[in-house]
Formats: C-alpha cells, sequence, structure tokens
C-alpha cells in the first residue's frame, strides 16, 4: 500500500465529504486575515478616542443641531408650545434697531481684550524671562487669578468700581475725583476690559514664557556679535521664532472674549443703554429674559459662526506671517 493512500486513510473524514482539492486549500492560505496588525491599531486608536467623540456629539454636535432646529421655530419654554416659522428668525436679524449696537459693543470689548491681553501677557512675559531673586514668586502673582472663580473675582472688582468704591477712594487720596466707572459708557467698557484683562492675562504670559524660553541661545548671541541692538533682536528673532505661540493666544483670547458672560452680567447687566451688551450677553437676555427661544438661537449661531470665521481666517493668514522651524 502507498503512503498516499495510508494518509488518506488516516485523515478524519465526515460522510459524504469530499476531500478539499489543492486549489482551494492554497486559495485559504494565500487569503490575507482580517484582523491584520493595521485593523487592530486603529480599532484601538478608535476605543481610545471615543470617549471624546461621545463628549463632541453630546456636548458641542446635538446643541448645535437643537440651536438650528429651535431658530426655525417659535417656542414658548413655560407652555411648551412650538410653531414652525421657517426663516422668520432670520429676517428678525435686520430689523434688529439693538443688534447694530450689540455688534459695536462685542467688536470693542473683543477687540479691547485682544489687544491689551496679548501685548500685557507678551510684555510680562519678557519681564519675567530674566533670572533675578523672586521671579517666581512673581509669576505665580500674575497667574494666581486664572484660578480663581470667575463670578468671585468679578463681584470683588464690582465692589472696588462702585462710585464709592475703592479705586475712586484710592483717586481721592491724590486729589481726583473718579468717575462712576460702571454706569457710564465709556468707563463701563473700560472696566469690563479691565477685568476680564487682569484676570486672564496670566495664561498668555505662560504660554508666551514657554515660547520664549524655547528660543536658541546661539540665535541671541550672532545677534550681539553683529551689533543688532535690542528693538532688532526683538523683531527679527524673537517675534518670528514664538509666532506660533502668538498665533494660538490670539485665537484662544479671541474665543475667551466672545463667550465672556459673567463680567458683563454681574458688572453692568449690559447697560447702560448697550454699551456693555456684547453678542453671548445678547443671546442669554433673547432667550431666557425675553422668552424668545428662536430668535435667541439664531443668534446663537451667529455667534457661532463669527467664532468660525476668526478662527479658519487666522489659520489662514498663518501661512503668511508664522514661522515654523523646519
Amino acid at each position: 500500500m502507498t503512503r498516499a493512500r495510508l494518509a488518506e486513510r488516516a485523515t478524519p473524514r465526515t460522510a459524504g465529504q469530499a476531500p478539499a482539492p489543492p486549489a482551494a486549500k492554497a486559495a485559504r492560505a494565500s487569503r490575507p486575515a482580517f484582523w491584520t496588525t493595521r485593523r487592530r491599531d486603529v480599532l484601538t486608536g478608535y476605543l481610545f478616542i471615543l470617549p471624546q467623540l461621545a463628549g463632541v456629539a453630546v456636548f458641542v454636535l446635538l446643541p448645535v443641531g437643537m440651536a438650528v432646529w429651535y431658530s426655525l421655530n417659535d417656542r414658548n419654554l413655560f407652555t411648551g408650545e412650538q410653531t414652525f416659522v421657517g426663516g422668520e428668525n432670520y429676517a428678525a436679524l435686520a430689523n434688529d434697531p439693538q443688534l447694530p449696537k450689540v455688534l459695536l459693543a462685542t467688536a470693542l470689548f473683543c477687540g479691547g481684550v485682544v489687544i491689551v491681553n496679548i501685548t500685557l501677557g507678551l510684555l510680562i512675559a519678557i519681564l519675567l524671562n530674566r533670572k533675578f531673586r523672586g521671579v517666581t514668586v512673581f509669576r505665580m502673582l500674575f497667574f494666581s487669578p486664572v484660578v480663581v472663580s470667575v463670578v468671585a473675582w468679578t463681584l470683588v472688582w464690582g465692589f472696588l468700581l462702585q462710585d464709592n468704591g475703592g479705586i475712586n477712594g484710592l483717586l481721592a487720596t491724590v486729589g481726583i475725583d473718579g468717575p462712576n466707572w460702571l454706569q457710564e459708557g465709556d468707563t463701563a467698557m473700560l472696566s469690563v476690559i479691565l477685568t476680564q484683562v487682569v484676570r486672564s492675562v496670566g495664561v498668555n504670559m505662560v504660554l508666551f514664557l514657554a515660547a520664549l524660553q524655547g528660543v536658541p541661545r546661539e540665535l541671541y548671541e550672532a545677534a550681539r556679535i553683529d551689533g543688532a541692538n535690542s528693538r532688532t533682536v526683538f523683531a527679527r528673532i524673537t517675534l518670528p521664532m514664538i509666532s506660533p505661540t502668538v498665533l494660538l493666544t490670539v485665537i484662544v483670547t479671541i474665543v475667551g472674549a466672545l463667550q465672556s458672560f459673567a463680567q458683563i452680567a454681574v458688572l453692568t447687566g449690559g447697560g447702560p443703554e448697550l454699551s456693555t451688551t456684547v453678542l453671548v450677553y445678547y443671546v442669554f437676555q433673547q432667550t431666557f429674559e425675553f422668552n424668545d427661544i428662536g430668535y435667541g438661537s439664531t443668534l446663537a449661531l451667529m455667534l457661532l459662526s463669527f467664532v468660525m470665521l476668526l478662527t479658519v481666517l487666522q489659520w489662514q493668514l498663518r501661512r503668511k506671517w508664522v514661522f515654523y522651524e523646519d
């Protein structure tokens, strides 16, 4: 008896089952496995980001979708009644006499916060980037307002900025009659800007400080050997090297300024005469004070559009003025 026949007898075979042809066996052997290393890595990556994706879906995409739906309806919070109105809420934007004042106040507040915050944060970072006794204490002092509650911080400044508060008390000691900071249009806007800047400048200071410490010392030594002065060194070396951080801080500061609510609500309540009513506070007023959910949702979508537009615009402009070291 040959070896092939003995092997055939030794292999168990069910009734009616024919032996697999050699071509089929070769096809199965050459077929790639489904769970390859790449697919396992991809699945592992998705599992790691699944909680974040779930959070984005629940707390970002779902509220935005609901805001879009509410903007197409007239909804009453108390009775729960809802009527589809289509684009009437969007058409009401053009007929709102208060909206131009709100947009102007938003632009002034956002522009003031960004300019002062970025400039002051960079200046403080440059001063604290030097080695001297007590530098750690100064860094802690400038950053400490960031960890304080927004409402608590604003309440304290509200007492200081009153007509008979601490700021005017200090001015009176040197013979200056201070204004009623929170009840006059110009000083009210200035007050909320400075309150926001003093509290949040510590974040930009830390970011700029980290960027400054990452600039190679060799570049400064070469510039000093070539006879460059401090202004030239800052404009030609420091600023280009920290430009990615400048872009980041500008984007974060603009988004934070457009979302500032507690400072306005606690200090001025949007007054006097809408001079400090920024868009996010106007959304709150229309939605919860005037019970106009549809129009408030439309304003919220306008605010979202502004944030996205400014972020994309800055991201596109980075190619022109942001230096990336290769």
